[in-house]
């Protein structure tokens, strides 16, 4: 039998989430059956399983990589970047997936506890980036002084939530551009 390669291995476990995260935007967690999983990654259930533990491994490895993909975007050009880039992509199948998934998140976040447990190590991480985002920016006298970063923080945060939900609703993403310049100038130093 020949030896698979790490990379291949790397590479099919991506190929796995980035169908996965579509079918979980579509269906729903519960809609997105294992069959419906499949479907979508056109494996069986023991190469997708092969790779993750079970459907809630899967989801959870999803939202996992997206976070890490958000955290990493925050430390680099910070939060707005993230609602930006977000805005520019959202006509894109991949961020109609990328919100479904997002809005998944949410709905597990208050149904299960167990969820929300696993879920708060990758939420604090995301938070963490934009405390430090904020006080690099500020020590770097970009940023407004009079706010502290906490509050600073909170606000870029939930402007973020606010976009995600906007646009997961299907509202017209139009030119919200001028939206985000108005978030970011609410932040900078005056």
């Amino acid at each position: 039998m020949p030896r698979v390669s790490q990379d291949q291995l790397d590479a099919r476990r991506q190929e796995i989430l980035a169908a996965a995260r579509a079918c979980f935007a579509r269906h729903g967690y519960e809609g997105a059956t294992v069959r419906r999983l499949e479907e979508a990654t056109r494996l069986s259930r023991g190469a997708i399983f092969h790779h993750f533990r079970d459907k809630d491994s899967l989801f959870l490895a999803v939202a996992e990589d997206d976070a890490a993909a958000m955290v990493e975007t925050v430390a680099r050009n910070g939060l707005v970047q993230v609602m930006r880039d977000l805005l520019a992509r959202s006509m894109s199948p991949d961020t109609t997936g990328w919100l479904g998934s997002q809005l998944e998140v949410s709905r597990r976040l208050r149904t299960d506890p167990a969820f929300a447990r696993r879920w708060a190590e990758r939420s604090a991480a995301i938070a963490e980036a934009t405390r430090d985002r904020l006080t690099r920016q500020r020590d770097a006298g970009v940023l407004r002084e009079d706010v502290p970063i906490d509050v600073l923080a909170q606000f870029l945060e939930l402007a973020y939530d606010g976009l995600v939900l906007h646009l997961a609703m299907g509202r017209p993403a139009g030119d919200l551009g001028p939206v985000l310049d108005l978030v970011e100038e609410a932040v900078r130093r005056r």
